[in-house]
């Protein structure tokens, strides 16, 4: 008989006697003392790990490759969409601020300085109006409309397309026609202006810097007033825009 460790050959009697009084550990199909290594095992042990560690490292890096992929495919069409969408934001509001702009002129045709203001505070209110829908749309929790859309109340679709599209409603509402609104409202305030002159026969300056302080005071102090308004209340705003454009939905 030989030692799984050495290779002498040993008694048998001595193997066994070594093994009951000193001690001796059964690896696999070999015996050794207690406290000493196998360098077949430990030879196993070391290739199964480093087959292992190679498997995991492939797996990983390949995790991270398919991941850049997928995070370099979703930040060109985040980029595409974007472009596409600041194109269709430009378009909206050349035609908008063309549509608007004709309008008024069209009604500031002739009118007198009663028919002006009322057109001035129309636009003013307008652009009011549109920029609470666009904070509101921001601020609404949409669990309710989940309820009232699952008891099929008028308004609840409409209401939750406008929250699944906040971003571009706020953007559509705040930017392009409170913009505009802001824009027509100070020609408008021009035209006033021009008006009160003529009639007063005087060209002081006084009236420009009057009327235009008056037409900002109103549209900014408005719209500091709506957002709380709109914070508050957006349930509500959300909800009724929404029946709004259910009747255009249902028509």
């Amino acid at each position: 008989m030989q030692c799984g460790l050495s290779g002498n050959r040993v008694v048998p009697m001595a193997t066994r006697y070594c093994g009951a009084e000193r001690g001796t550990a059964s690896i696999g199909n070999e015996r050794c003392f207690v406290g000493k290594s196998n360098p077949y095992l430990s030879r196993k042990i070391y290739f199964s790990c480093r087959r292992w560690l190679s498997i995991l490292t492939f797996i990983l890096y390949g995790g991270i490759c398919l991941k850049k992929q997928q995070s370099g495919k979703e930040k060109r069409g985040g980029e595409s969409s974007q472009y596409r969408w600041a194109l269709t934001v430009f378009l909206m509001a050349v035609s908008l601020s063309a549509a608007l702009s004709l309008a008024s002129q069209s009604m500031l045709d002739g009118a007198g300085v009663v028919v002006a203001v009322l057109i001035l505070s129309l636009f003013i209110g307008l652009g009011i109006v549109f920029d609470v829908i666009g904070v509101a749309t921001t601020a609404a929790d949409p669990k309710p409309f989940h309820s009232m859309a699952a008891h099929k109340e008028k308004g609840a679709k409409e209401s939750l397309y406008l929250l699944r599209n906040a971003s571009h409603v706020s953007s559509v509402c705040n930017d392009v026609v409170g913009d505009i609104c802001g824009i027509v409202s100070g020609a408008t305030g021009a035209v006033i202006v021009t008006q009160l002159q003529n009639a007063l026969n005087t060209r002081n300056v006084l009236i420009s810097v009057g009327v235009t302080a008056l037409v900002s005071g109103l549209t900014i102090g408005g719209k500091a007033l709506s957002k709380t308004f709109a914070m508050k209340q957006s349930t509500k705003v959300v909800y009724w825009a929404g029946r709004f454009l259910h009747i255009f939905h249902r028509g």
